[in-house]
């Protein structure tokens, strides 16, 4: 299988776990206007070729093609590879706006084209975890759900790119919060209906030290802290730092996201209740992540639960999970084998973001999420 990779930025080392030719799947080129990506990725993929347009790389005959360009092209580079009958990898946000992600769903049941959406996150084994024990009945059924989300890191990755600006990315309870939102659907069992959001910039809008307009500036992820120290933020800055969502979903259960991107640590958490107990994770990647299941009563703070389940190690990219979406997405362009994810779920979590993101920026109040056709619920 003859691999294309658009775009060779902070995903890049996606397009170098897809790069398996003793497997037979073999990148062979890669589309980006930046000669220090292209330069980059002939280093990385020794005897792949790089070139400045998508229109080149297709012109190559490829088997198959990686998107992991800025989310703001990914709408428009789908649409090219979806009708260019090649299998597509997208990673997520599938598009920025609700819109763009109907029309990326629209040219794949026309097409007929394989559309897998990155959400690797439910390939993090402690969520399938949580999810097979929901599915066991080990909590009763779902009715109510948090996420947690600390991002010690978002000043150097989000702040100092195109996140910060609100054109390129929408906002980061869409860029960085479709994981979480994805996960929480899934884990729930339903999509949002109805969502409002509170949300502010609350520390980066006043950092003082910005880059040059048109400086590209390197993600470096350090130690530094606290945010003010933080040096050549992105010119533009209006996104929030701060995001806090209340979501109503579909099948009546009640779930809330809060992301903080100025905390000192990384901290992911999930709690899940049902009606016949609780969930919860401590930690997210194999090795140091534990699920803890509590269903029997005691009236008082109980750091003890009735079942733990400790999570093993795994090897590669977000724990693995890389590897394991990279290694689905071959067997369903292979094979049309089933998935753990979907477009359709994919769009969902887009919608609910974006929809929650209107709701902060008109003032906190509910927004219903725009439904999606039949004929393309069938996608699902």
């Amino acid at each position: 299988m003859k691999i294309g990779v658009i775009g060779w930025g902070l995903r890049s080392s996606l397009g170098r776990t897809a790069h398996q030719p003793d497997k037979g799947y073999e990148v062979v080129g890669l589309a980006d206007p930046s000669p220090a990506a292209r330069e980059k990725f002939e280093k990385d993929i020794p005897g792949a070729t790089a070139y400045a347009t998508v229109g080149e790389l297709l012109a190559v005959g490829l088997d198959a093609v990686f998107i992991l360009s800025p989310d703001h092209f990914h709408e428009e580079h789908a649409t090219l590879t979806l009708r260019a009958g090649l299998p597509t990898y997208l990673e997520k946000p599938m598009a920025i706006t609700t819109d763009g992600c109907d029309r990326v769903l629209e040219v794949a049941k026309e097409t007929g084209t394989q559309l897998y959406v990155g959400h690797n996150m439910r390939h993090f084994e402690v969520f399938k975890k949580m999810h097979a024990l929901i599915e066991a009945g080990a909590i009763g059924e779902v009715k109510t759900a948090w996420c947690r989300h600390f991002v010690s890191y978002g000043g150097e990755a989000y702040f100092k790119d195109w996140h910060a600006d609100r054109t390129k990315s929408t906002g980061l309870l869409l860029q960085k919060g479709a994981h979480d939102i994805d996960v929480l659907h899934w884990l729930c069992g339903g999509y949002s209906k109805k969502v409002s959001a509170l949300g502010a910039l609350m520390v980066y809008g006043h950092n003082p030290h910005r880059a040059e307009a048109g400086e590209r500036v390197p993600i470096e992820f350090t130690t530094t802290y606290p945010p003010a120290e933080l040096r050549k933020l992105h010119p533009i800055v209006d996104v929030e730092d701060v995001s806090m969502m209340l979501m109503e979903l579909d099948n009546g259960v009640l779930a809330s996201y809060q992301q903080c991107h100025f905390a000192p640590d990384a901290w992911r958490n999930y709690t899940i209740i049902g009606t016949e107990g609780r969930i919860e994770n401590l930690g997210d990647i194999g090795g140091s992540a534990t699920v803890k299941l509590w269903n029997t009563r005691k009236d008082a703070y109980r750091p003890e639960a009735d079942e733990s389940f400790e999570i093993p190690p795994a090897v590669g990219g977000h724990g693995g999970a890389d590897d394991l979406a990279v290694a689905e997405f071959f067997k369903f362009a292979e094979e049309g084998a089933a998935t753990l994810t979907s477009p359709v779920a994919a769009r969902f979590a887009v919608a609910a973001g974006i929809a929650a993101t209107d709701s902060i920026r008109q003032g906190g109040g509910a927004i219903v999420v725009p439904e999606l056709s039949a004929d393309l619920l069938a996608l699902e």
